[in-house]
Parts: structure tokens; sequence; C-alpha cells
């Protein structure tokens, strides 16, 4: 028999600090307590993908990208962003049949009305698009200089790519990419903003629509080197929604598929649900919302379902607030529904609590909620009650000049967040301590430009939402990095608004700040673990 000693929880340590998603709790023999005895560790690769931007010629997008200063990172490390490739699913339902797609889309089909010169010159226009793909994938559009000075780089026009970044070393603890499309006319009109999500197997999305003035599609990017398979079911008013193609959806690898919901079904309904289940591989997910009147903008994927949530940083002048949720499982939920002011925790007249049907869609209609003070959601379980998913839809400006956005649920600041592509006079950032008072320190990072960094120490006291005055950094050219870090136990919750009017309209889009994952906490062994092999 040879012995073979292994040390396992040095390997353990290595694969934390690669991933960001890995720790071990397991406590030490001598019963010290596991957080004293962990070390913390900067995350040494981080993955973030970025949807397609826009159909719209209009279109114009800038991408930002940040890494925040992180102590023990050393001085190697790179990040770049890279262009995805387009390729047809097999299973995707086509557009404008509802068929699915795949690499017979431009053969003959009787029942089309097609003649054979239209499909040869649909046929010549895919072999472009095709060449077009190849030169565009795996380009790089964007690579970060250091970590502390945001960068950007920006393009326009219709059918731009999805991103797919990798950061290593220096660059990777609390890497952040921000996607910002602004429309000035048609179809999604407005501020189309998003934050560039980590890969991951599982997402949820409530407030999408199907209904005629919708065009809502969901964006799954595969950043790994063989093809994801994802399932996307529907949820709505009255249960489980009948999905047409909806299952075994093949997204190949480093490609990117945006579907549109109303080739899934038939139905049309206001408010619906979307659960993205990754059966192999992995995919980033995002909803991009397009209203005909509202304008558009990005969902992004509400928390994990939980009894309590919170939705922050719903602007203050807020003219409609819709609140969506739904519960996953067969049991109910009830929910207090509590609005965090700047003078405290208050409850919206008559719409006290939410009752929403396990398996089932529930919309709470809120008004203009935040009547000119700052706010956020605060959703709270009754005895015994189901876990949830939230977001809400926001409305600006009245009339014909109105803009939409989304929020969703989201997780708190944890010890870090970092958001990008501020503005000297278009942000606003919300901070939220819902269960007791908080520290928070705001630190403005350089501009893509120039300047120097600067930081702020801001008191939220319990049960209050505070759109804080941004530190700005001295100097300021082009935007910034503003970064969030929790000096208390406390839980804290930040959202960050931007906005830009054209023509009248009050185009707005707002992203949250759940914990940028830049760290990971990994017990110190004081012995190796063996493994004896004959």
């Amino acid at each position: 028999m040879n012995r073979t000693t292994l040390s396992l929880i040095a390997g353990t340590v290595a694969l934390a600090a690669v991933t960001g998603f890995a720790t071990l709790s397991e406590p030490g023999a001598s019963g010290t307590d596991t957080a004293e005895a962990a070390a913390v560790l900067p995350v040494e690769r981080t993955g973030l993908l970025c949807p397609e931007p826009s159909a719209s010629d209009l279109a114009e997008t800038t991408y930002t990208s940040f890494t925040p200063v992180t102590k023990g990172t050393g001085s190697d490390g790179s990040a770049e962003l890279l262009a995805a490739s387009r390729e047809p699913t097999d299973t995707a339902a086509d557009e404008d049949t509802g068929e699915p797609a795949g690499d017979d889309k431009n053969t003959d089909k009787t029942d089309t009305g097609e003649t054979g010169t239209d499909k040869a010159a649909d046929g010549d226009k895919a072999d472009d698009r095709k060449a077009d793909d190849k030169k565009t994938a795996a380009t790089s559009v964007l690579t970060p200089k250091a970590p502390g000075t945001p960068v950007t780089a920006e393009t326009s026009g219709a059918d731009e790519p999805a991103l797919v970044g990798t950061a290593e070393g220096r660059f990777a603890p609390g890497w952040t990419v921000q996607q910002t499309t602004q429309v000035t006319a048609g179809n999604g009109r407005g501020l189309l903003g998003v934050t560039c999500t980590a890969p991951d197997t599982e997402f949820w999305f409530p407030g999408v629509s199907t209904a005629a003035d919708r065009t809502d599609y969901v964006h799954l990017t595969n950043p790994d080197d063989s093809a994801a398979v994802a399932d996307i079911e529907l949820f709505g008013k009255d249960g489980t929604v009948t999905t047409t193609v909806g299952e075994g959806l093949t997204i190949p690898a480093h490609s990117s598929e945006p579907i549109l919901l109303s080739t899934l079904t038939g139905e049309k309904q206001d408010d619906l649900t979307v659960h993205v289940n990754v059966r192999s591989g992995r995919v980033g997910a995002a909803v991009q919302a397009l209203d005909d009147k509202l304008g558009g903008d990005w969902l992004a994927a509400s928390t994990d379902p939980a009894g309590t949530l919170v939705v922050p940083g719903i602007p203050e002048d807020a003219t409609a607030v819709r609140l969506v949720a739904f519960a996953p499982g067969d049991a109910d939920a009830d929910l207090k529904v509590q609005l965090a002011s700047p003078t405290g925790l208050i409850t919206p007249a008559g719409q006290e609590t939410m009752h929403v049907k396990g398996g089932m869609t529930t919309a709470l209609d809120l008004g203009d909620v935040t009547r000119g003070e700052a706010g956020s959601l605060v959703l709270t379980p009754t005895d015994g009650s189901a876990p949830v998913v939230a977001a809400v839809r926001v409305v600006r400006g009245k009339g014909d000049k109105q803009e939409s956005a989304f929020i969703p649920a989201t997780g708190p600041v944890g010890t870090r967040a970092s958001v990008v592509g501020n503005g000297a006079k278009d942000a606003t950032l919300s901070l939220t301590a819902p269960t007791a008072t908080a520290k928070v320190k705001v630190t403005a990072s350089a501009g893509t430009g120039g300047g120097t960094a600067t930081s702020k120490t801001y008191t939220i006291k319990q049960g209050t939402t505070q759109d804080v005055p941004l530190p700005v950094p001295a100097g300021l050219k082009g935007t910034y990095a503003l970064t969030v870090e929790n000096l208390t136990a406390t839980p804290v919750y930040a959202a960050r608004t931007l906005t830009a009017t054209e023509g009248g309209v009050p185009g707005f889009t707002v992203q949250t700040l759940p914990d940028d994952r830049g760290t990971v906490a990994v017990p110190e062994a004081d012995e190796d673990l063996t493994v004896l092999q004959k």
C-alpha cells in the first residue's frame, strides 16, 4: 500500500481564488470559530457576459469597464471583452413564422409565398452575415489598462454582437462592466442599461410580457467551449403558460441567442415570469423589454427566491410603479409591502399586503408611491409565507413623454460593489438599510479621461432610503466609477439611476449593486488531509 499525501484544503483555496464561487466553512477540530481562522483571498479569475445591445440602427452603445483596487492581488493580470459569434440554434423559434429556426430557415417552404429570387437573396444575406460574424467573432472590443481607472469603448448601429469577457489576476476582483445604449426613436427608444453578468445555471425574470405593445427578448450567451442547453418556462396569472419550443434550446459555444418571447406562446399576457434553467453548461441571461409607447430597458434577473426581498432605488419622480412577484412551487406567499422612505418605513395606503398564489405571477399597481422622495420597496413575509422573486416596472414622465425602466429585487452590497458609467450630473445613488442603521463608504474613481479619486462616508438610518450627494472626482474628464463599501454588519442595498433626456422624454435606467464577490473566505488548515491509495 502506497500513501499519497494530498493537501486538499490547499486545493480548495486555489479553486476558490480562481473561480470566486467556492468557499469552505467546515469548522476546525480545535473548535476555533471558522470566521476567525479564515483567510480572505482575492479571486483570480472572473467572467462576464454582455448581451447584444440593440436591433435599432439609431442605437449608440457605450461599454465601460472597471476593477477596483484590491489588496493582495499582485502586479500581474489582464482583462478583455471579446465579440461573441452568432449562430442559429436548432430549436429557437423563428421570429416571423413561429417555427423552429435552424440551418433550414432559408430552404423552400411552399406556404410562405417566397419566390426563388427572394430566397436566394435571403441566402446571400445570410452568407454575408456569416462572413461578418467570422470577422467579429473573438475580436477584442475593450481592454482595460489598470485597476482603479475605468475605460470605455463605443459602437453604433444595429446587430452589434454580444460580448464574452474574462479578467485574471489583479483585474479579476470586483470586475464590473456596464453596457449603456441610447436609442433616439422607434420601438424601445430611450436609455437602456445593463450590468454585464457572470454565467450561471438558473435565472428568474418577473415582469416580462407578451402583450401586443411589448416586444420582449430573452438573451442567452454561452461563454464556454461546448454548447449549452437551456429550458425557458413562462408563468402567468393562472400558472404555467404552454410554450411551443421553450425546451432544449441549444446555445452554441461562444455565441449568443436572443429569443423573442412571443414566439414561444400565442398567449398575450401583461405580466409574466420567465424561468431559465440550464440543463448543460452555463449561460448569461438578460431580458430586453421594448414597449411601443413607454420606451425600453433591460430587465436583470431577480435575486434567488426568498421570503424577504428589497427593490432599491425607485426614482423620486416616478409617476407609476408596478410590482410583479412570483412564488415558485405550490405554496402561496403573503407579503407585507412597505416603502423605505427618507424618514423611515411606511405602508402604502390600501396596498399593505400582496397575496401571491403558488406557481402564479401576481402584479400590484402602486402608482406614484414615492411622491417626490427617494424610496425602496421592502417585502417581508407573513407567518409561513413561501419564498418569492420580484421586480418593479417604473414609469417617469406624463402623456406622450413617458419612459420606463425595471428594477429587480437584489442582494445586499455585502463587502463591496461597484457601478460604472457615471457622469458629473446624470447619476443618482440610492442607499437603503431596512433593518438597522449602517455606515457606508462611497469612492468615486478617476475619470475615463482624467481626474482624481475621492471618497465620502454616509450614515443610513434604519428603515430609510437616502439619495446621497455623490462624490465627484476633482478635475473629472469623462465618466467615473462608484464603489460602495459597507462598513458595518448591517445589510445595505444600493441602486444607481442614470438619466438622459431626449426630445423632452425623460430617459433613464437603473442598476442594482449586489456584492461584487471580489474576495473569498477560505479557512486555514493546521494539517494536510491524506488519501490512502493502493
